[in-house]
């Protein structure tokens, strides 16, 4: 009896160790995933600093086309542009360690609790079997055993009551031979008894000691070596967690040392200089003011310095209404002609005057440049065409080579313009009476007319707001000289018997224009009106104010907004 205590003692003490194990490698599973959550929040982390970072870059990054942009050319504004790239890596480099938490911790870490998980669940599985088995032996075991004491008390009953059977002298022969058969076979049953529990405590003693020695061992076994596995997973990941951020160390060391070269490179004199190149205006200084006399009955004339801070309302009064001459813009003195000026950029000073319209000239050479390379390109095609008639009709390309003949007629007229404007600033011009010069042949057998408005385009400027109606009526009558005779050349203005054309977007009037001309329409400054036909290279755009109305109007005059499909057509 006392064994089977000590039995049952120490099944209960490995089910408490179990019990144990089994609170404890889940706590350790419970850490593995609060660590896992923790690299994951991290990760989030750094993808949202890298897109905040790239944000705030792409916030300060110039504007095209913009005031920020134009300040690029200081060393101060293009370091801060430096800066921003390299911020913009830096950024980059946040995202990466993003991406290697992800992949090599969380991922793996995910991947591992699964089979973690999974190998925990085997072993107490095992575990919980062996108790079990262990347990159902230990059962029978005790089974055996009282059903061996329960035959033992038997047989000792049967064999007293043969006994008083015997010794009874008036009990017949046959109850006593009834009685000694029932002794016997509970005696038979008693000794069957006993050999099946002989049998049945072997049977435990070995499984117990197989139980003992050599289940529970291994899979305790087998647990500390998935712990130690586990703690050693979690040492692996928090390595790689430093390694991650060391990785990028040397990219990010690239990123901090651009900005520290980028602020080593600002030259504050560079800077100044550029101000100085950018601003200068090209007046010659004041020369001295006369004595004057005081006479009686004379008054002295008032007299303003052009050096003065503030504009003089009395210069203004005593120049003559009808004279041309402008007043120079002196440091300091506010310049009221701010936004879009004359055409001829007579609002700015000499020096910056001089500087626009050569940045003008180059841009319309390089327009020139690229129409004549398209225009010997198809020269070239229709030669093609005309060896090979199979691959396409010569005919076909000539509209498109007198179109960009057309179109560069019109950009030399447009060079020869503006380099009489700066001949002129740079002093060149003997007058403005002179001819100006001429590019193309075609302007050499050009009639009276035209050359007459190519040599009045400085006076006839004055009249339009930007300069540019004079200039492109002047053009257009030019180019209408040049091909009156070209089969393709059709009249523009002549859509008396056309259909009525489709609206292909809007237009705003920039300026007023009073279109006396036949086939163009007047419109007032801010009037909203449709367009019909874009501007095909000539500086007109066709526009419709209603069923009836419709006609030409400069297209440097208004501002076009066409539709989607207009666009991609």
């Amino acid at each position: 009896m006392e064994s089977g205590r000590t039995t049952l003692l120490k099944e209960q003490q490995l089910k408490d160790q179990f019990d144990n194990l089994e609170k404890h490698t889940q706590s350790g599973i419970e850490f593995v995933e609060r660590y896992t959550k923790f690299v994951k929040e991290r990760s989030e982390i750094e993808i949202n600093y890298a897109k905040q970072i790239r944000n705030l870059s792409k916030k300060y990054q110039p504007k095209k086309n913009s005031k920020e942009e134009e300040e690029n050319k200081y060393t101060s504004c293009r370091a801060f542009l430096s800066t921003l790239n390299e911020l913009n890596d830096y950024a980059g480099q946040h995202e990466v360690i993003a991406e290697n938490l992800t992949s090599q911790i969380i991922t793996e870490l995910l991947r591992y609790l699964t089979e973690l998980k999974a190998e925990r669940k085997s072993h107490f599985h095992d575990g919980r079997k062996a108790q079990q088995h262990i347990e159902c032996s230990w059962k029978q075991l005790e089974s055996s055993k009282r059903r061996f004491e329960r035959d033992c008390k038997e047989a000792d009953r049967a064999q007293q009551y043969f006994e008083r059977m015997d010794a009874d002298i008036n009990v017949t022969k046959a109850d006593v031979e009834k009685a000694r058969q029932q002794a016997q076979m509970r005696h038979q049953m008693a000794a069957d008894s006993k050999s099946e529990y002989s049998n049945f405590l072997t049977k435990f003693n070995q499984e117990q000691n197989e139980h003992y020695y050599t289940l529970i061992p291994n899979i305790f076994q087998k647990l500390q070596e998935m712990e130690e596995r586990r703690i050693e997973r979690v040492g692996v990941s928090m390595k790689t967690y430093a390694e991650v951020d060391r990785e990028v160390l040397p990219i990010v060391g690239k990123c901090l040392d651009g900005m520290t070269k980028a602020a080593e490179s600002i030259e504050p004199k560079t800077d100044s200089k550029q101000v100085v190149e950018s601003y200068k205006s090209g007046f010659e200084p004041p020369g001295d003011v006369e004595f004057e006399d005081y006479g009686p009955g004379q008054s002295m004339k008032r007299t303003v310095s052009e050096t003065s801070l503030s504009n003089s309302r009395g210069e203004a009064k005593e120049r003559p209404s009808g004279g041309k001459s402008k007043g120079k813009l002196w440091p300091f003195i506010k310049n009221k002609n701010k936004g879009s000026g004359p055409e001829d950029f007579s609002h700015l000073p000499p020096e910056q005057r001089r500087k626009k319209l050569q940045a003008k000239i180059d841009d319309l050479n390089k327009d020139i440049q690229k129409e004549m390379d398209q225009k010997d390109a198809l020269t070239k095609m229709k030669g093609v065409y005309e060896k090979n008639p199979q691959m396409g009709d010569p005919a076909s390309v000539d509209p498109r080579i007198v179109e960009m003949a057309m179109n560069i007629e019109k950009l030399q007229s447009e060079v020869q313009k503006f380099e009489g404007w700066l001949a002129e600033v740079e002093g060149r011009l003997p007058s403005k009476s002179d001819p100006p010069r001429r590019q193309s042949g075609l302007y050499e057998t050009q009639n009276s007319n035209s050359s007459t408005v190519a040599n009045n385009c400085a006076q006839d400027r004055e009249s339009s707001p930007d300069g540019s109606y004079t200039e492109e009526q002047s053009s257009e009558t030019q180019v209408k000289v040049a091909v009156a005779n070209t089969p393709e050349f059709d009249d523009e203005f002549d859509d008396g018997d056309e259909e009525t054309l489709p609206t292909i977007g809007t237009c705003k009037a920039i300026y007023q224009f009073e279109g006396h001309n036949e086939g163009t329409i007047s419109v007032t400054e801010g009037e909203l009106l449709y367009v019909i036909e874009e501007d095909k290279g000539d500086g007109w755009t066709r526009v419709r104010r209603n069923e009836e109305e419709e006609g030409y109007v400069p297209t440097s005059y208004v501002e076009v907004f066409l539709e989607t499909n207009a666009k991609d057509s």
